[in-house]
């Protein structure tokens, strides 16, 4: 071989690796980021293109592809579209938009992950149609019909885990919508749907499980407070706190009454245990004035307070004030109301970090990506997000919860033959406003298989007559024994 023809040569493989370099990096490292750019017009065509894989909760597929008559080739369908609506949202060509896991497990369900890289490859060494992977949920559909049929036409949110892995068990909001009709090719009708979706003063898009505007939790957050005073050393649940009938804010003209409109049971001061029980404000205004913002704004981030999570569906971060408060700003945050807000998915954690030894998970709601041709592609693995209490501490947090709803203010959520853990909630949004309801528990108290938040706006067509024992517990109930097979 001539000297020319060996340079030539050396200088043809040199081009040949810098290109194959070059496409591997496209095709492999740089594969999700492309895919995410709104930019990529190409990644949007490919969604449509191929037959997206199926979304699949229980071993049944709530979201599956069909061949199209149109130019987009295939047709997104729906099971029970409005009961799925906040997990499944929706695909459509022609608002070129998605939300919910059409969104987020995209590239999963469209086939163009970098985890699907080898895959893509074999189906065209092979000849077979692109095909988009399967994502299979941790939510159970059993317990997704109970939470949905519970609800029912209450404007609010539901949403249980299992305390012990964060896996997300059913997720309901109401109003929902039909999924199926914003998945129409139709041009004129989905764009006037989504137009009159949009619009409707009661927001059917927003998944109030996760998002939507934040409600003060009330009584829910007495947990919060209860777990700061417990962690600190400082408080048992026989400590003691003044019990006058009502409570003057410190440098305001507010003052602060029980639910009963009178003192939290008899005596001139009342254990930290029967204030929870009997779920009264004032014990806990004072509790929170002598722990302080600082201290009960970072035993809530222990919580996820003030984070948000991916799951891969993103929540809003629930909120604690990182700024100084003064005292009548922390006596109101001491039973959740002032600048506390909260998503029925934190609240939700609350709890299950409680029944899970004082250990608070990550929430999720993917088990696996399964390809076309049945290979696992991906597992989901349950993650610590940290720990809140320790378990001696948790325990006596428990104990007290169970005597919330055994014989105290949470009774609505009582199981025949198990120990329920709970805490209601009933929240203020002003002086005319109708209340936000609440509760939040797990169960079998002594073995969680599940937490759960629930919560009721508009008082629950109540306006302020209704309470979270009357109407959120019920519905809490239904949803535990879901899942508890009863």
């Amino acid at each position: 071989m001539t000297k020319e023809l060996r340079r030539l040569s050396i200088l043809m493989l040199v081009m040949f690796l810098a290109l194959f370099g070059a496409t591997s990096w496209i095709q492999v490292v740089q594969a999700e980021a492309l895919s995410a750019n709104e930019n990529n017009r190409r990644a949007l065509y490919d969604s449509y293109a191929v037959q997206r894989g199926s979304i699949i909760a229980s071993g049944a597929a709530i979201a599956t592809s069909v061949p199209s008559n149109d130019v987009y080739s295939w047709q997104r369908v729906y099971t029970d579209p409005a009961m799925w609506a906040p997990v499944t949202g929706y695909i459509n060509p022609v608002l070129g938009s998605s939300s919910g896991l059409e969104q987020a497990m995209n590239k999963d369900l469209s086939g163009t992950a970098s985890s699907q890289f080898l895959s893509r490859i074999n189906r065209i060494i092979t000849g077979q149609a692109p095909q988009g992977s399967n994502v299979v949920l941790s939510l159970d559909a059993s317990v997704q019909r109970a939470a949905f049929e519970a609800l029912g036409n209450l404007q609010g949110g539901i949403i249980a885990i299992e305390p012990s892995t964060g896996r997300i068990l059913a997720m309901v909001t109401s109003p929902s919508y039909d999924t199926n009709l914003l998945a129409s090719h139709n041009a004129d009708e989905v764009n006037a749907l989504f137009a009159e979706l949009e619009a409707d003063p009661t927001k059917p898009l927003s998944n109030r499980a996760i998002r939507g505007d934040l409600n003060p939790p009330g009584s829910t957050f007495k947990l919060v407070v209860a777990s700061a005073a417990l962690a600190s050393g400082d408080y048992t649940p026989e400590s003691t706190l003044p019990n006058p009938a009502s409570f003057p804010l410190p440098q305001s003209s507010s003052v602060v009454y029980n639910a009963s409109g009178g003192a939290c049971g008899p005596g001139e001061t009342v254990t930290l245990a029967e204030a929870l029980r009997l779920s009264c404000n004032i014990p806990f205004a004072e509790l929170a004035i002598e722990l302080g913002d600082t201290a009960i704004r970072e035993e809530a981030e222990k919580y996820g307070f003030n984070l948000s999570f991916e799951m891969p569906l993103t929540s809003t971060a629930s909120g604690y004030p990182r700024t100084i408060m003064d005292d009548a700003q922390t006596a109101l945050s001491g039973f959740g109301q002032g600048q506390v807000t909260a998503t029925p998915l934190q609240i939700a954690m609350v709890s299950a970090g409680i029944a899970n030894d004082g250990v608070v998970m990550s929430p999720r709601m993917v088990d696996r990506v399964i390809g076309a041709d049945l290979s696992v592609q991906q597992t989901f693995d349950d993650t610590e997000f940290g720990r809140a209490l320790d378990a001696d501490i948790a325990a006596e947090l428990v104990t007290m919860m169970v005597a919330n709803v055994s014989d105290g203010a949470a009774s609505g959520a009582r199981i025949d033959g198990v120990d329920v853990a709970g805490k209601t909630g009933t929240s203020e949004n002003g002086p005319t406003r109708p209340y936000t309801l609440w509760f939040t528990g797990f169960a079998p108290a002594d073995n969680p298989q599940v937490a759960v938040a629930v919560v009721v706006e508009d008082g629950g067509g109540q306006g302020q007559s209704g309470s979270g024992n009357t109407i959120a517990a019920p519905i809490a109930k239904k949803v535990m024994e879901a899942v508890l097979g009863r």
